[in-house]
Formats: structure tokens, C-alpha cells, sequence
């Protein structure tokens, strides 16, 4: 009778799913800030004039400050309480995002989103913990896991187009004061409907690994942008093996750390380096095509920002319906091989964006998208669960931060890597294409980026304006050609990954299956956990 009782008292009430409803708010956005800019940026570069390298900077940075500390946020979290830390982050990203959307000056832009991304790392950890704490009960838990999982993956999907439409109506400021009123909405909720918490051990406060982790991404971001912007070789490899060195030291130092503030032990249990693996793979190939993808909608087929909205509508709806439909196929279906499939599948989307040129028809793009879009679900979908299942309790909440810096940097590297990619593919491109008789002005505008091009055709006489927008569009589809084609290459290295290492997970639904000796000798070596999902 008293375990019946005792069975009662710890699963959670209506106050505590309505402190859900709350947490997955800042998870949601916080996410969504980081897609929310790929329709606003061509408006935002009328305005502020920025290079194609400040404009990627623009772009991923959020992501990579926001990745680099949402570790060290956890232990932060764990000192100064959990519902302290998601106000104190909350207020900051209110104020700092009407800081932003004031800013006029390309390089401030660039701050001010890394300062975001630092608020952003505050929020995240705290939002996890507290579900640890309000959710006892492990079956609640799974579905709390899985509701702010989907929160996550819905913020990315949905970024571009709550984006179309708030340009609609407003100016590409309002992409980042639509965070005030959700900021808002947290720092009177959490009083109210959320637990003070504080970590049982708080760890020590590890700044200086955090710093080598930052070392470790922008180095690398940096070393990847140079050269593909045609930048001295040597610079750019002094940059990349500064990155390599840094991560080789930050690695040594969460191994003989007593109080890691990674903790990379974890990555030797196979079902969590697989699923991350395959999860940062599929987030690098869909980052940086999916921003290229609402550019050219825009820049070259000419739609507005809230027929750009629509024309990606379809695909986020079925990719909505696939990531629902996923864990019940995994009850079924080996999970890896339900991820390896969506992957198959979206190397097939991305060879199709290969084809793609400058005049090529609305309705051809939008299918095009709809079989590349929707196939990366699965591995938004599953991974996280797989992730946190696969370890004790006791280090569930470290996976799941862990998922949620790799969905981070995941989508920041895509914007660096293929995105940078797709301009260099432009630069080269564009410079035997350009119309002769070009005045200097223009003639640099569009060779750094298309929206110089186009900025610089509508100042120009209307024949020579219409043959630079011709030759620049043509140079943009080689640069999402070139884009997709590494992308494919990504995705398929995911697909097999997932294939092969994680083809050990029994279908979520087949919770007495019993691993293969092979399986079982894999999972004994493992430093951490049982390293199958039952």
C-alpha cells in the first residue's frame, strides 16, 4: 500500500504540465532564433551593408556562443538555482534583443548576437533540469523529454516562417523583438508555475574549459570561411590547426578532470556517440542549404517574404507529420534504421537541389524541398530520446544538454560549412559572367554577395541592370548547387553512420528484447550506461 502511495505522490499535476507549457516557450525561440534570420538577412544587408563573411558571422554565431556555453550554464544553474538562472537569462535576452534591433552597424550586429547566444545558453540548461525536477515519475518524464525535444526541433522548422510573415508587415528588426513578449511571458510564469531548484552537488565552475571549447568551434569557423573566400591558405590552416590543438586540450582536460565540465566519457557509449553523430551530421548538410534555399526564393525568383513563407509551408507541414509519425514507427522499426532511411531520402532532396538553376519553375522547388525537408525528422525526432534513455539517470541531464549543444552547432557549422561553400561557388562564378562596362561600385558589390548584386542592378541603367541580376542569380544557383552536392555527402555519411552504429537499438516497442552477443560485449565496454533503449 505504501508504494502504491509513494507511486502517486511522485507523478506530477496539472501545476506541473502547465510549468512544461511554460519551459518548452524559451526552447521553442531560442531555437527559432536560430533560422529566424535566413528570410530576414536580405533586408537586413539593404540596411546595414554587411560582407558576405560578416553576414555569415551574423548568422551562426548565435549558434556557436550558445553551443559553447550551455555546459558551463548547467553548472551555473546548479549554484545559483534553475529558476534563477531562466529569469536572469530570460531578462537578458529581452533587453539584448532590443539592443539588436536597434543596431545599425554590421559588427555590433555581430555582437549582439553573440552576446544572445550566451543568454540563449543560460535558458537552456535551466529549462531541462527543472523538468527533472517536476517529473519523477519516469513515463512523465519520457513525455516531458520528448514535448521539449519537439519544441526544439518545431523552433527550427518554424524560424523562416514566422519570419516571412512578421517582414510582411514589419521590418527585419521585429525577427528579433518578437523574443520581448516571450521573454516576458517567462519572467512572470516562473514564479508562479515553476520550482526553486538547485543542483544537489553543484560541479565547480569550469570558465576556463568553456573558453577552450569557443577556441575550439571559432577558430575552425574562421580557418572554413577563409578559405573558402579565397583568403591566404596559410592563415587559414594556422586557424584550423589552432582549432584541432585547442580541442585536443579541452578533450585532455575533461578526462583528468574530476569535475568535467563535458563530459566526454559519454561519447564512449555507443548508442550516444552514434545518435550525436548522426544528429550533427544531419543538422551541419540542412543548416547551411536551407538558408541558401530561402535566399534564392527571394533574391533570385523574386518572392516576397511571405510567399517564401508558403512555398516552405508544405514541407514543414509534412516534416511535422514525420517527426510524429517517427517514434511510432521506431516501436517497430530499429530506430537506426528508420534515421538511416530519412537520411537516404534526403540525399535523394539534395541531388535534386543540384539541378536547380535560376529559372527553374515555383513548383519544381517546392517538391524539391518537400523530399529534402522532411527526411532530416527522424533524426530531430529520435535521437534526443535515444540520447538521454541510453545513460543512468543520474546522467540523463548531461545527455540531454549534450544533444542540445550538438542541434547547435550542428546548424551553425552548416551555415559556416556549406554556406561558405555556396559563396565561394558564387565568387567563382560570378567573375567570368559579369556584364563589361560595370562602374567599380557595383562591380565589387556583386562579386562579394547577390544582395550586392542586387543592390548595385537597381542603381544601374536598365539593360545593364538586368544582365548583372541575370549572371549573379546564375552564380547563386552554382552556389546552391555546389552547397547541396556537399550536403549529399553529409547526409549519406549520416545514413550509414546511423546504419551501422546504431543498428544495435531494439525498436522502442520491444522493451524485453535481448542484444546479440556481439551487442552485448559492445554495450560491457562502454564507460557509461547500458547503451541500449529499453
Amino acid at each position: 500500500m505504501s508504494s502504491v502511495s509513494s507511486s502517486s505522490e511522485s507523478r506530477a499535476g496539472r501545476k506541473e504540465w502547465m510549468g512544461l507549457g511554460l519551459l518548452v516557450l524559451p526552447a521553442m525561440l531560442l531555437f527559432m532564433m536560430l533560422t529566424i534570420l535566413f528570410l530576414a538577412i536580405p533586408y537586413m544587408a539593404a540596411d546595414l551593408a554587411p560582407s558576405s563573411t560578416q553576414t555569415l558571422w551574423i548568422l551562426d554565431v548565435y549558434g556557436f556562443l550558445m553551443a559553447g556555453f550551455l555546459v558551463l550554464m548547467g553548472t551555473v544553474a546548479d549554484r545559483v538555482g534553475h529558476r534563477n538562472l531562466l529569469m536572469i537569462g530570460a531578462a537578458a535576452f529581452g533587453v539584448l534583443s532590443v539592443v539588436a534591433a536597434a543596431t545599425d552597424d554590421p559588427a555590433l550586429m555581430i555582437v549582439w548576437r553573440a552576446a544572445l547566444g550566451v543568454a540563449a545558453a543560460a535558458q537552456m540548461p535551466a529549462t531541462l533540469g527543472l523538468i527533472f525536477t517536476m517529473f519523477r515519475d519516469a513515463k512523465q518524464r519520457g513525455v516531458a523529454i520528448g514535448t521539449w525535444a519537439a519544441a526544439i526541433s518545431a523552433g527550427v522548422a518554424i524560424g523562416p516562417l514566422l519570419s516571412g510573415l512578421l517582414l510582411e508587415a514589419f521590418t527585419w528588426r521585429a525577427t528579433f523583438l518578437v523574443a520581448v513578449p516571450v521573454m516576458a511571458v517567462v519572467l512572470i510564469g516562473s514564479p508562479l508555475l515553476l520550482p526553486r531548484h538547485h543542483g544537489a552537488g553543484a560541479g565547480k565552475l569550469d570558465l576556463f574549459s568553456a573558453l577552450l571549447l569557443l577556441a575550439t568551434l571559432l577558430p575552425l569557423t574562421y580557418g572554413i570561411k577563409s578559405i573558402a573566400m579565397g583568403e591566404p591558405v596559410l592563415v587559414s590552416l594556422l586557424a584550423v590547426a589552432a582549432s584541432l590543438a585547442f580541442g585536443a586540450w579541452f578533450v585532455v582536460r575533461q578526462l583528468h578532470s574530476s569535475e568535467p565540465l563535458l563530459d566526454v566519457r559519454l561519447f564512449s557509449n555507443r548508442t550516444v556517440s552514434g545518435a550525436l553523430g548522426v544528429f550533427i551530421l544531419a543538422a551541419t548538410g540542412l543548416g547551411g542549404v536551407y538558408l541558401m534555399f530561402t535566399q534564392f526564393l527571394q533574391l533570385v525568383r523574386g518572392l516576397s517574404p511571405v510567399e517564401t513563407g508558403l512555398a516552405i509551408l508544405p514541407a514543414a507541414l509534412v516534416l511535422i507529420a514525420v517527426a510524429t509519425l517517427s517514434p511510432v514507427l521506431a516501436r517497430r522499426v530499429r530506430p537506426g534504421y528508420v534515421i538511416a532511411t530519412g537520411l537516404a531520402i534526403q540525399v535523394v532532396g539534395y541531388l535534386l537541389f543540384t539541378q536547380i538553376g535560376a529559372t527553374t519553375s515555383l513548383p519544381l522547388l517546392i517538391v524539391s524541398f518537400i523530399v529534402l525537408y522532411p527526411a532530416v525528422a527522424p533524426s530531430m525526432a529520435l535521437t534526443t530520446d535515444l540520447v538521454v534513455g541510453s545513460v543512468p539517470p543520474e546522467k540523463a541531464g548531461a545527455a540531454g544538454g549534450l544533444s542540445s549543444t550538438v542541434n547547435d552547432l550542428g546548424i551553425s557549422l552548416g551555415v559556416a560549412i556549406v554556406g561558405s561553400i555556396g559563396v565561394a561557388r558564387y565568387r567563382s562564378e560570378i567573375d567570368g559572367a559579369l556584364p563589361s562596362g560595370l562602374p567599380a561600385a557595383a562591380e565589387s558589390a556583386a562579386r562579394d554577395n547577390l544582395d550586392g548584386a542586387v543592390a548595385a542592378a537597381e542603381k544601374l541603367p536598365a539593360e545593364m541592370g538586368a544582365a548583372l541580376l541575370r549572371a549573379s542569380r546564375e552564380a547563386f544557383a552554382g552556389g546552391l548547387n555546389a552547397g547541396a552536392a556537399v550536403a549529399a555527402g553529409i547526409a549519406a555519411a549520416g545514413a550509414i553512420v546511423a546504419a551501422v552504429m546504431l543498428r544495435h537499438v531494439p525498436p522502442t516497442g520491444a522493451a524485453s528484447a535481448t542484444p546479440e552477443p556481439d551487442e552485448q560485449a559492445a554495450e560491457t565496454v562502454a564507460a557509461e550506461g547500458p547503451g541500449t533503449k529499453n
